[in-house]
């Protein structure tokens, strides 16, 4: 079946690695807010890495996405044919230019000017085109000088495949901009690269932007690099240093927060899920002015047939709901069931997730169950539907090194379930409140250090060992996401920023192609 096509839409979403492809809270997000907003029509544009690391299509399309189109940023037969080029070395000046202000940390006018300028000249034939970057003598000239000057690893040939695939991307961004069908608006769900195709897109054709960011784009990116065995580090062992990242991993991290600056300054309005997040975009560069907070709401109605569903009693069961990736650290949650079975031989773990994202971390996982002992105990239980799932469950886990606002967590207690997590992202919040009026609910759970088995496994055997703990916790979760965290709270915030920016948009002169 083909993909669903039009020549215009109202809302354009721009999706890097999420949904229709990839489960998870981000992906039901999106899907969420696409059917709650049945009077727009939606464009979905779908950035992927490589075809090979995505399957089938997770979600159904809901009727109002009139078009889909997916494009992937690493696609090694592009520029194949080698033209030699003098090319334009007063162009690759301002390159280094624009390099020099971003090292020095300057944030103003003239950068802002320059990136504009070599955004703008990435076509074929100009400046900057493809072919420029990867076949001109300039090019090569310059991408040479700065490695002789700025590199701390000694291997050129490693700083000139990094630069390549680094920047390839970028050219990727540019045909999808020049193609994608019109729309009112644009609405980024992170950062990265669909935050800079949303950037491309805003200064080519003035429409509003709008960006949503879950987790913070470039932290998550930071982790992923730190536990990425592919960046190479060539210094031997008496030139490292520990107090010092590898070179090319802060290139890289360099990198992405240089593109979280441009769809910063580029945004109308910038999204964060709680007021810690929004402090994270300003302090990396997002204006005040254009920041705000809103919460992930949830189906109550929904949730609370799922909440009757549930039989009467604790069950001994723990689960991690997500997918089994190391942000999630899967580990941490497997080493804490060995503490929950000590104290409660007949307890159950749970992982209700896809594996097919990082195979052979899910391959370690089930390794570890293994040499835990835990055979009996432990399930992988794959993508689940949450209606069916969570009546059987007596503690919902996280034991991520990175989140946002869970919808699990929220989703969890409104079908009765409390929660034990590591402290990050908002979980602390949504467990014991923020402020006398949200903590007057009472805990919901319990909130542990990160990467700490054994206090993870004590808590969740504490809830699951005595019924009065685990049934106030349940009440302070139900209390709180049915007065704080609904699906109509969501869906109104939304919807004035939707009306708001379309109302911009179709009173603002046509800019570009027709748009």
């Amino acid at each position: 079946m083909g993909f669903p096509s039009a020549d215009k839409a109202d809302i354009c979403l721009l999706l890097e690695g999420t949904f229709p492809y990839v489960s998870g809270g981000v992906s039901s997000w999106v899907n969420q807010i696409i059917r709650g907003f049945p009077e727009y029509t939606f464009a979905c544009c779908f950035i992927g890495s490589r075809p090979e690391d995505y399957g089938e299509m997770k979600y159904e399309l809901p009727d109002n996405v009139v078009h889909l189109e997916v494009h992937y940023l690493h696609n090694f037969k592009r520029g194949a044919e080698k033209k030699p080029l003098k090319g334009n070395r007063k162009a690759f000046r301002k390159v280094r230019q624009f390099h020099e202000l971003v090292k020095s940390g300057d944030d103003n006018h003239r950068k802002a000017e320059l990136f504009e300028h070599m955004v703008n000249n990435l076509g074929d034939g100009q400046a900057y085109s493809e072919e420029a970057f990867l076949h001109s003598r300039a090019s090569w000239d310059y991408i040479s000088r700065a490695y002789r000057e700025n590199s701390r690893d000694p291997s050129f040939v490693d700083y000139f495949w990094t630069v390549r695939i680094m920047h390839a991307p970028i050219w990727v961004l540019d045909d999808i901009a020049r193609n994608l069908i019109p729309a009112k608006m644009y609405h980024s769900i992170s950062t990265g690269y669909a935050g800079l195709l949303g950037a491309m897109l805003k200064r080519r054709y003035g429409k509003p932007l709008l960006l949503s960011e879950h987790g913070i784009y470039t932290k998550e990116r930071k982790i992923d690099l730190f536990q990425s065995e592919w960046i190479s580090d060539n210094r031997g062992l008496v030139e490292k240093n520990n107090a010092e990242m590898a070179y090319f991993r802060e290139k890289w991290v360099n990198f992405f927060t240089e593109l979280g600056k441009a769809c910063y300054q580029a945004s109308d309005r910038i999204v964060a899920l709680y007021e810690r997040n929004r402090e994270r975009q300003v302090n990396d560069g997002a204006p005040i002015e254009r920041t705000m907070n809103i919460p992930n709401g949830i189906d109550l109605p929904r949730m609370q047939k799922v909440r009757a569903a549930r039989q009467s009693g604790v069950p001994k069961v723990a689960c991690l709901l997500g997918r089994v990736v190391p942000i999630k650290d899967v580990k941490t949650f497997l080493r804490a069931m060995r503490t929950l079975v000590n104290e409660i031989p007949d307890a159950e773990g749970w992982i209700a997730g896809p594996e097919d994202e990082d195979k052979d971390y899910a391959r370690e996982c089930h390794g570890l169950v293994a040499s835990l002992g835990l055979e009996k105990n432990v399930k992988f239980l794959g993508f689940q539907k949450i209606d069916e799932l969570l009546p059987k469950v007596g503690v919902m886990v996280l034991s991520s090194i990175s989140e946002a606002l869970p919808l699990v967590i929220l989703e969890g207690f409104a079908a009765g379930v409390p929660t034990v997590s590591t402290d990050v992202g908002s979980c602390r919040q949504l467990i014991e409140g923020l402020g006398p009026e949200d903590e007057a609910f009472g805990k919901a759970g319990d909130v542990v250090g990160i990467a700490d088995p054994e206090a993870l496994g004590q808590a969740v055997a504490r809830l699951l060992s005595d019924e009065q703990a685990w049934y106030q916790a349940q009440q302070a979760g139900i209390r709180r996401v049915e007065a704080l965290y609904t699906q109509e709270m969501m869906f109104g915030a939304y919807r004035e920023l939707y009306q708001s920016l379309i109302a911009r948009s179709e009173s603002a002169q046509p800019q570009g192609r027709g748009r």
